[in-house]
């Protein structure tokens, strides 16, 4: 894998034409489980400038209505892209799109891994998720193995962020479904107009958004996952989480500006 270069080093010519953010949230807009002020700051410039901004997240249904409705964001695709919410310019209701229809298949899943591994936790944000499960993750490297192997076996998809270990029943990805959201909310194909898209983030479920899009971004604390990568982010930024988030926007107005 080739080592992303620092931010300082990306061409103007390209971030000038950046129309589309799209975003990993947990420590990459966040920093230790809090929103700076200043990436929120950084969030609203864009937009104010016309950017689009939507965060791409492992996160739970029940968290991202209420960025969509709140943040200055445009659209939210949730729980590794089981969902998005799209809330049209002056509204307070935003639209819900589903990969699929509901699986009640999970929660049998939940139950045979919770009874095969003692000790296993859910996510403390389980209630608020439609499409997914969320575990708590193990604490040591053999133990993580066998939850997913567990999962696998129980027909399911996993992805490792820095929280927890998703699993869902399905063929999305963060990757397809921001496809699906680009093209039926706001017609642009991610794979032929890539270069008006930007994708941050800072772990390994972020992988295939860096491997799909040339300009990507990795926030600073990517540097604890890249040797388990096989496709990095061009860029890195020289600060970690929502305050890397920050440099990118700076460097992206910058270039508008200029």
């Amino acid at each position: 894998m080739t080592p992303p270069a620092p931010l300082s080093e990306a061409s103007p010519h390209r971030l000038r034409a950046i129309e589309f953010v799209l975003t990993d949230m947990d420590d990459t807009l966040t920093y230790r489980g809090r929103l700076p002020p200043q990436t929120f700051t950084a969030m609203s410039q864009l937009q104010e400038a016309g950017v689009r901004i939507i965060p791409v997240t492992a996160a739970p249904a029940g968290w991202c209505d209420q960025m969509v409705r709140m943040w200055p964001v445009d659209a939210v695709i949730a729980e590794n892209g089981g969902l998005y919410f799209h809330c049209p310019k002056g509204s307070h209701s935003p639209d819900i799109t589903r990969w699929q229809a509901p699986d009640q298949r999970l929660d049998d899943v939940r139950e045979k891994a919770m009874a095969a591994l003692p000790g296993l936790s859910l996510a403390s944000d389980q209630p608020f998720r439609l499409t997914s499960l969320g575990f708590e993750l193990p604490a040591s490297p053999d133990r993580l193995r066998e939850l997913r192997d567990l999962l696998h076996g129980l027909g399911c998809s996993t992805t490792v962020n820095n929280l927890w270990v998703l699993a869902w029943l399905g063929d999305y990805t963060k990757l397809e479904m921001s496809r699906r959201l680009l093209a039926e909310r706001f017609n642009v194909d991610l794979d032929h107009q890539s270069e008006r898209l930007i994708y941050s983030g800072d772990s390994l479920n972020d992988e295939p958004m860096f491997k799909a899009l040339p300009n990507s971004v990795g926030v600073a604390t990517v540097t604890d996952y890249l040797p388990q990568m096989s496709h990095g982010p061009t860029w890195i930024t020289t600060q970690p989480g929502g305050h890397g988030f920050a440099e990118m926007a700076q460097a992206i107005m910058q270039a508008r500006a200029g």
